[in-house]
């Protein structure tokens, strides 16, 4: 075949694919393919999600972990809008959570130690001395049992077990994350555990966000809303303080639309702290159920994503631990630079099982576990 001959049949195909995106004729579904193998031998599988807008999101076994979420800019151009690696190989490297599942207890439990009926469970320290989501060995470093289950929209059921005493967390744990993609390019999230034993959890997703495109700069100049009027204040080691202030007068207020970089270089304690934002907002939130967490926008793109979730709380993390001078590679070989991503982790308070006046985290017997986040794209 001659080149122009390839290259007219080149453009055909990528013109059908745009035209099936734009009227929605791209064939929703679910596709399996290997993603590595780990060290012990174990198969780790890739998930690949479709709807009929095109939009798709990538999900590996490896920690649950969404690896792409690909989406259309305003102008229809496709891109992958989280930082993640192309291989097993790389998320068994330089990884700090890149989309993954995070538990039992997602961010920091302070001195890795909490009391509980009297007890007091010690756990692995991985962040100074505190316990960082769930220690070394959390689910995000767990191979899921992964099925697809059959619906209306592609959705995909993972599963791990943890074991009493594992990580020093009392009680064998169920889990199931159901990722389900929406027809509306929303990726719903529903996570549910039950217990034998009184135990605590916090669980969250960790998806590292650029709507420029994952590896395309930082986000200094993207835009962000949260919906919270207060925030849990932070010390030097990133532990809440148990006070609950205001972010009025704050850079860390975001209540209207804010560029990231508008005051995130303040000389401002809790911003010197954490270099950079690295905070839990109380959600405003009139009962239970489904709530507007954040939106962000990209300007040049206009791409939107919105976060919606039953958790009292949501992580904004601007990826201050990415470092200034890329060292860390992904998809495509793309230079991740610091604050080049955010992370919006639907979530309890940090800290909480020390914490007895924040909500509690607290799961026993008979009870089960339920939160869902929405992470719903949009242009303007």
């Amino acid at each position: 075949m001659n080149n122009r001959r390839f290259l007219s049949m080149a453009l055909t195909v990528g013109l059908a694919v745009s035209l099936a995106q734009a009227y929605g004729a791209v064939k929703a579904g679910i596709r399996e393919s290997s993603f590595g193998t780990m060290p012990d031998g174990r198969k780790v599988a890739l998930y690949t999600l479709t709807n009929r807008a095109g939009m798709v999101v990538k999900i590996t076994t490896y920690g649950a972990r969404v690896v792409s979420i690909i989406v259309p800019d305003r102008h229809g151009k496709m891109a992958d809008v989280v930082l993640g690696f192309d291989n097993l190989t790389g998320y068994l490297g330089n990884d700090p959570f890149f989309g993954a599942i995070i538990g039992r207890y997602a961010n920091r439990i302070a001195d890795a130690r909490f009391t509980l009926d009297g007890k007091t469970y010690h756990l692995p320290a991985n962040d100074g001395k505190n316990c960082l989501h769930g220690g070394p060995d959390g689910f995000d470093k767990q191979v899921w049992t992964a099925h697809e289950l059959h619906g209306a929209s592609p959705t995909l059921e993972l599963t791990t077990f943890s074991r009493n005493g594992a990580a020093g967390f009392p009680g064998d744990l169920h889990v199931k994350v159901v990722y389900t993609l929406e027809a509306n390019n929303a990726l719903k999230i529903n996570y549910t555990a039950t217990t034998d034993k009184d135990t605590v959890i916090n669980l969250t997703n960790h998806s590292y966000f650029n709507l420029a495109g994952q590896g395309n700069g930082t986000i200094l100049n993207q835009e962000v809303m949260i919906n919270a009027d207060r925030f849990t204040p932070i010390g030097p080691t990133l532990i809440p303080t148990g006070k609950i202030e205001s972010v009025a007068g704050t850079p860390l207020d975001f209540r209207k639309l804010t560029r990231i970089g508008s005051r995130i270089r303040d000389n401002y304690s809790q911003l010197n702290y954490a270099h950079g934002y690295d905070f839990n907002y109380i959600l405003n939130r009139k009962g239970p159920g489904l709530v507007l967490a954040a939106r962000a926008v990209d300007p040049k793109s206009g791409r939107v994503l919105e976060v919606f979730t039953t958790e009292p709380g949501v992580q904004f993390y601007t990826g201050n631990s990415l470092t200034t001078d890329g060292l860390i590679h992904g998809k495509g070989g793309k230079a991740y630079l610091h604050w080049g991503a955010y992370t919006f982790e639907a979530q309890h308070y940090p800290d909480s099982p020390n914490q007895p006046q924040f909500p509690t985290t607290e799961l026993k017997p008979g009870q089960t576990y339920h939160q869902t986040t929405i992470f719903k794209f949009l242009t303007e």
